[in-house]
């Protein structure tokens, strides 16, 4: 396995198979892209099979134990059930998608071998969920959560970006995994360094103090040093008329009315903004669906091309562990003011490309 120059060693693997998406989030700057009617042959920019398949061979030499797919999404390709089967059998495989192609899909990908399935469902409701992914798959994506519980993928974990226009959702979000055995949820803190609009943030740690006072346990998990909130069923409620009054507001605004049942749901917080511990304890690199290795998921300056041999692809994973660095306190510095800026010293340094173009 390999170990970068900050002690972190390198055991997963997230590839992206396509940036093309069916949806187009708010939050995003680089989904709804390409043709989206539906699933279809690998494109043009799009890395075949057979490359992912040469790929992920070379990272299982280096100890890499597991894969997660990811996109745009992911399941815009046809051949997705045929790239899980051909993954190692020693690797982990895993998925994160909007779940809207999971009906009638899922027990296809479970016999292939995918392990775990994360589903982006950042609201309860439908009207807000089109407003926030614009698109009307709202009872879509609900069919394919359960599409994933009935193939066998519990824990599915649902996906929810915690900004200001969804901050007044994470109580009934909540709730939710309490009260519906087999889902789970992941709470991930909006980037606006990356995605703009800094109007949107909150601050991620009111979030953290919430579930701690709720939680029937607290556990610490090993993984970005990160902690597991494991929750009691119950009736949360939001003080107030906007959706936004609540985690977002100055004041709190959050009470929690407990109920009688008591069925258990775990939520966890992926909050890297300024979060240097959260960067010490990485442990993957992405390749880009064009074939490009990055360091680090939220860097754009660091792209290796992988190449078409697998020579080439071990020269270019060496390489990108080599030079990783991580993104907060090294890549990206805080400033006096408590702003970020980056690092100039690590801007386009020997990529093998230039740096993608997102639109706002």
């Amino acid at each position: 396995m390999l170990e970068d120059d900050f002690g972190r060693e390198v055991s997963g693997v997230r590839v992206s198979l396509t940036d093309r998406c069916n949806f187009d989030c708010v939050y995003c700057h680089n989904e709804g892209l390409g043709d989206t009617r539906g699933p279809m042959e690998a494109q043009d920019d799009e890395l075949t099979a057979d490359t992912i398949v040469a790929f992920l061979e070379v990272a299982a030499e280096f100890g890499v134990d597991s894969v997660k797919f990811t996109g745009g999404e992911p399941m815009l390709r046809e051949d997705l059930e045929e790239i899980v089967r051909r993954a190692p059998d020693e690797m982990e495989v895993s998925m994160t998608t909007n779940g809207t192609f999971l009906p009638g899909r899922a027990p296809d990908l479970v016999d292939a071998g995918l392990e775990r399935v994360n589903v982006s469902q950042d609201a309860l409701d439908s009207e807000a969920f089109a407003e926030l992914t614009q698109s009307g798959a709202y009872d879509r994506v609900l069919e394919g959560v359960e599409a994933a519980l009935d193939a066998g993928l519990e824990p599915v974990k649902l996906n929810m970006v915690v900004f200001e226009p969804t901050a007044g959702y994470v109580p009934k979000m909540v709730d939710h995994v309490a009260e519906n055995p087999g889902l789970q949820l992941q709470l991930i803190e909006y980037m606006p360094e990356l995605a703009g609009h800094p109007e949107w943030a909150i601050d991620i740690d009111r979030v953290h103090d919430w579930l701690e006072d709720r939680a029937d346990k607290v556990e610490h998990r090993e993984m970005h040093d990160r902690k597991r909130y494991w929750m009691h069923s119950g009736e949360a409620t939001v003080e107030g008329d906007s959706a936004s009054t609540s985690l977002a507001a100055s004041d709190g605004g959050i009470r929690t009315e407990p109920v009688n049942n008591h069925n258990s749901g775990m939520v966890e917080i992926v909050d890297p903004v300024g979060n240097e511990n959260f960067c010490a304890n990485c442990h993957r690199v992405r390749l880009t669906h064009d074939g490009y290795l990055k360091g680090c998921l939220n860097r754009n300056d660091d792209l290796r091309d992988i190449g078409t041999t697998k020579e080439s692809m071990r020269a270019a994973f060496r390489e990108t562990v080599d030079t990783r660095v991580p993104y907060y306190g090294e890549y990206m510095i805080e400033t006096e003011d408590g702003e970020w800026e980056i690092n100039e010293e690590y801007i386009d340094t020997d990529g093998d490309r230039a740096p993608y173009e997102y639109s706002e």
